[in-house]
This record gives structure tokens, C-alpha cells and sequence, in this order.
């Protein structure tokens, strides 16, 4: 069985492009004793990847070059030599960016019923939203009734951040990057209030949609938002640190906010994570998610190209501004 598969060409330096990557052609073996055969559905494209194409020590190994790129996909088991697998079956990995796989099943989730499509178990019930879920109500301890800014708000995280911040009766504020971005937050996914960051000034924006200051703010973006957060916070606030997507392609580190001593006297908590810190809360979170999508609590959007052979592009997009919501490579 041949499967085409996206490598690691080149570090990109500063945007990345096309160049970067390259398609190979590769054969998917036949499952061993204990392994299965999956044909790859729909694979994640995430900024955190971006990190992980520069030559240095991280929570992650960084990928090689010439080396087949790793992330999240759903896949159907087409053949299993494993007795908890079925043919059938969908299963979440990290064995995405090619389009099957044959493997053991250490790291692979066999998902069950699915609730709606399989690429929502790439968003929405995926780890951009248990990112949000775990962001919000463990590290932003969200108390209902607060006031939450969340930046990168149509983005993947960022738009289940501010719809669970809703559901638990708070007033919520978003930036995006364009007007159409700006309406959907406060159309359909009901955010209070949403601007374009590029349109204005971002500290002027934060005290026109919320007088009183933030409890918490939600970081996807770091740089100036993040120095904008801290100056309205109120006292005893929350900055979970998800990402700084402002950054992620700067050729020499952007300086830090300039007002963090105001932390000192607010008794703010700033603090970082990524999502496998929480992993205990998987069931917790899978239950929740997939009953506020169901019940039409929760929204997802996607962004979706198609073939592997797209899946570069679809990356750089994301440092473009091109996806609302998940971006998705469907196969």
C-alpha cells in the first residue's frame, strides 16, 4: 500500500514556505503481531508546530529534516493485529501529515461512537478544545460572572475559549484580524464585544468593551496584547499563557511586555501550559465538549483543504490569517 506523506525540507526562516516541505511517497507494511493498518481521514495543522521546525530543545523534540512531520488525525483501522482494534474502528494519533500509517497502538485512542464528524475530534473535541477547557477552568480558575479577553478569538482555541467563558454567564471580549472575523464573534458565537486588533488602539478597545478591567485574559498572541492585558487587569487577575503566534516567526526574539512590575502590585498570576499537563481531565473534558456540540451550545469552525498535497499551505495560512476556527486537511 503506498501512502504520500509530507517531510521536513528545509528550517523555515522567518514565514515558512512551500519550499520547505517536501511530498514523498511512501509504503505503508502490512500490520505485525499487535499492530494496526489506518487510512488517515482528516490530519490537524496547529501554530504549535511551527516551534517544533527550529533546531532546539522544547517540551518536544524538534522535527529532522527529511523526517516525516508529526500531528493530530482521526483514521478508520482498515486492518488490525491487535485484539482491542477492530477493522472499523476511528482512532485518534499523533501519526498525521501522511495518509496511513501502520504501527502499534501505543499513543493511538480508539474514540468509540462518534458524536459528529470526525474532524470536529480534531477541534472542537480535540486538543484545541481541551486546550480552551483546561486554559479557561484550571489555569484562568474562571469564576462565573468574570470578565474574560481572549486574543486570536476566531482561531481554533480561541473561539471555544470565549463560548465556554459564555456558557458560565461571563462578559466576553475578543480580537481577530478582519472585520468579517470581528462579526462572527459577536453574530454567532456571541461574544459582547469583538475588535480588530489592526484597527485602532488595542488598550483603547479593552476599556471601551469592558470598563471595569479583565479578570482574566486568555493569551493566544502574546506582544502587544499581552503588554495591553496586564496594564487593564483588574486586581488578582488571570493570564493563562497559551501561545504567542505574534512571535512564532521573528528573526530575533521580540522584547517582552515593558509593564510586567504591574503584576506585582495586582497580584496577578501569569502562568503557562500546554495541554498534556491536564491530560487527567481527558474524560472530563470529552464528556462536557461533546454535549455542548451536540446540544448547540458550542459552535465549531473549520477550515478545510483538501489532499495532502495542500497540507503546506494550509500551514502557512495560519500565519496568515486564512483560517477561521480549526484548520483541517481532509484526505
Amino acid at each position: 500500500m503506498k501512502s504520500k506523506a509530507v517531510t521536513l525540507a528545509a528550517r523555515p526562516v522567518g514565514m515558512p514556505k512551500k519550499s520547505d516541505f517536501a511530498i514523498i511517497e511512501t509504503d505503508v507494511g502490512e500490520p505485525g503481531d499487535g499492530e494496526i493498518q489506518v487510512q488517515n481521514l482528516c490530519m490537524s495543522v496547529d501554530p504549535y508546530m511551527r516551534g517544533r521546525m527550529v533546531d532546539r530543545k522544547s517540551y518536544v523534540p524538534p522535527f529532522q529534516i527529511g523526517e516525516v512531520l508529526t500531528g493530530g488525525c482521526i483514521g478508520r483501522v482498515l486492518k488490525s493485529n491487535h485484539p482491542d482494534f477492530a477493522e472499523g474502528d476511528h482512532v485518534s494519533s499523533h501519526h498525521g501529515w501522511r495518509e496511513a500509517y501502520t504501527s502499534g497502538v501505543e499513543g493511538i485512542e480508539k474514540l468509540g461512537a462518534l458524536v459528529t464528524d470526525p474532524s470536529a475530534y480534531l477541534g472542537a473535541i480535540g486538543m484545541p478544545g481541551m486546550t480552551a477547557y483546561v486554559g479557561l477552568l484550571e489555569v484562568g480558575a474562571l469564576k462565573d460572572g468574570e470578565t474574560v479577553f481572549v486574543s486570536g478569538a476566531a482561531g481554533a482555541v480561541g473561539s471555544i475559549v470565549g463560548q465556554i467563558a459564555k456558557l458560565k454567564g461571563c462578559r466576553v471580549l475578543g480580537s481577530a484580524g478582519d472585520q468579517e472575523k470581528v462579526d462572527l464573534l459577536t453574530g454567532e458565537l456571541g461574544f459582547d464585544y469583538a475588535f480588530n486588533y489592526k484597527d485602532g488602539n488595542i488598550l483603547n478597545h479593552l476599556r471601551e468593551g469592558a470598563p471595569d478591567g479583565l479578570d482574566v485574559y486568555f493569551d493566544n498572541v502574546g506582544g502587544d496584547h499581552l503588554q495591553a492585558a496586564i496594564t487593564h487587569m483588574r486586581p488578582f487577575g488571570r493570564i493563562p499563557l497559551c501561545g504567542a503566534i505574534s512571535v512564532y516567526n521573528d528573526f530575533e526574539p521580540a522584547p517582552g511586555p515593558n509593564n510586567l512590575t504591574m503584576a506585582i502590585g495586582l497580584g496577578l498570576t501569569l502562568r503557562g501550559f500546554i495541554v498534556s499537563h491536564f491530560n487527567h481531565l481527558a474524560g472530563d473534558f470529552r464528556r462536557d465538549m461533546e454535549q455542548w456540540v451536540t446540544s448547540g451550545q458550542i459552535k465549531y469552525k473549520e477550515t478545510i483543504y483538501e489532499g495532502i498535497d495542500n497540507a503546506p499551505d494550509a500551514f502557512i495560512g495560519l500565519f496568515t490569517g486564512a483560517n477561521v476556527g480549526k484548520m483541517v486537511v481532509n484526505f
